[in-house]
């Protein structure tokens, strides 16, 4: 822990436990993570319904995991393949500074610009009451914002860095939505890793 004490940001928010370390990787770590990590995962890119209609999830996701059980959001069930080498490496040096043990991790590829997550929160029942929830970025940097649910005033933006590390824990998942917004910048591809634990 003592390894990062310099580099640990503690974001002040109501209702909110926010951690970031903006070069938890440095950066030839960072390349080789996204590198192995953009050829050896299986992406898929699941049907969302919105108001009744079906369209293609403005990603490619995939799930890996401890065991077989599925992880289920926005009505879509995924099916974890086991671990990599590599994410367990990833995840070994999280739960360190989480200070948590992670048995799940959904992985998100967002190739440009107009690939996109809406408002959400990290609330499924199979994450328990206070989640803990840790974010890898790797590749393009992109804007995280954040709204509390009933704080009008109270928005946050944080532009999450190549290699950087995001920890949201405690009542987080209560009160804030987050997302990752479309821009029309042209941009190259981001790799996004959320370590999280699944209860039975």
């Amino acid at each position: 822990m003592d390894l990062f004490t310099n580099e640990i940001e503690h974001l002040q928010l109501p209702n909110a436990e926010l951690t970031y370390v903006p070069e938890f990787f440095k950066k030839h770590e960072a390349d080789s993570f996204f590198d192995t990590i953009y050829s050896e995962t299986n992406w898929q890119q699941d049907d969302i319904k919105i108001f009744g209609k079906l369209y293609k999830q403005p990603r490619l996701t995939a799930l890996y995991g401890e065991s077989g059980q599925p992880y289920s959001y926005s009505n879509i069930t995924m099916y974890p393949k086991y671990f990599t080498s590599t994410l367990l490496s990833i995840k070994e040096r999280i739960e360190k500074i989480a200070e948590s043990d992670f048995n799940t991790v959904l992985i998100n590829l967002y190739r440009h610009g107009q690939d996109s997550n809406g408002w959400h929160a990290d609330n499924e029942k199979e994450l328990g009451k206070n989640p803990i929830i840790a974010s890898i970025s790797l590749g393009e940097e992109r804007p995280f914002h954040f709204k509390h649910r009933s704080i009008k005033e109270a928005k946050h933006k944080l532009i999450l860095k190549h290699g950087s590390l995001l920890i949201m824990k405690g009542e987080m998942q209560h009160f804030w939505l987050h997302q990752i917004a479309k821009t029309k910048k042209e941009i190259g591809p981001r790799i996004n890793l959320t370590f999280r634990k699944l209860i039975n």
